[in-house]
């Protein structure tokens, strides 16, 4: 059932105020977005798969995004705007903490890509009437107000049969543990209050939400850290932690 337009502001000030003042450590690998910059890759891999695999593009030729509009909402510094604008794609970078947008476009500026970075919510763009093929919603719906107002417009801002890619963190004492007391108090990798456990969303949940906003769910998958290797990989059956969903609007 596809849900009805909305206005709602789902904007945190508190929430953009934490990343505001991170925002020049955006490209740092080993400053305070160090746990982003690990997760990329593999982040990467299951989103230009899943890009892939729902637009037919063959990832082994040039610029296989190429005619492909993508949103990267609560785009940060770029870490996902730039790959997608290097595989071709038209990219629309937007982001409610204005201080993160003048790290972006300076250093998408200097490697040479054309990304459209803007201060602007998914309300407001759906409200404008923008469309995309791709949204991709990474690590954005634990810090919002209203989830589910949050996902309707980011539903709205599909054109049919675009494809939304929504990565977050479950609810359970383990992600407690490792999001929480591993990364923001034993490791120092992010500064402590950068999340909220009580905003984190249950694999569940997330579905629910995104069924409720019109969507059909296709896929989810986790993101597992293996501490001795050092290094992330995509599961398909621990979502434990942190984890992606991939949905349609047919």
């Amino acid at each position: 059932m596809q849900a009805s337009h909305t206005t709602v502001d789902t904007v945190d000030p508190a929430e953009v105020a934490k990343f505001e003042a991170m925002a020049a450590e955006w490209w740092d690998p080993n400053g305070k977005f160090k746990p982003l910059h690990m997760l990329n890759p593999c982040r990467l891999d299951y989103i230009t798969s899943q890009i892939a695999g729902e637009f037919d593009r063959d990832l082994a030729t040039p610029l296989p995004f190429k005619g492909l509009r993508i949103l990267d909402i609560g785009c940060g510094g770029g870490l996902l705007s730039e790959p997608m604008a290097r595989l071709g794609a038209e990219v629309v970078g937007a982001d409610a903490a204005a201080g993160n947008l003048p790290v972006a476009r300076i250093h998408a500026e200097q490697s040479g890509l054309t990304i459209d970075y803007r201060f602007d919510t998914a309300e407001a763009l759906a409200a404008a009437g923008e469309q995309f093929d791709v949204v991709l919603n990474m690590e954005v719906v634990e810090h919002v107000a209203d989830p589910l107002a949050f996902l309707t417009a980011c539903f709205e801002l599909l054109r049919p049969g675009g494809l939304m890619l929504c990565s977050t963190i479950n609810r359970n004492p383990k992600s407690f543990a490792m999001a929480i007391i591993g990364a923001e108090v034993i490791m120092r990798w992010l500064p402590r209050g950068t999340h909220d456990w009580s905003k984190f969303i249950t694999p569940d949940e997330l579905c629910g939400l995104l069924t409720e906003a019109g969507l059909e769910v296709v896929d989810r998958k986790g993101f597992v850290f293996n501490p001795v290797s050092w290094a992330w990989r995509i599961s398909d059956r621990d979502l434990s932690v942190n984890y992606v969903v991939a949905s349609l609007r047919l």
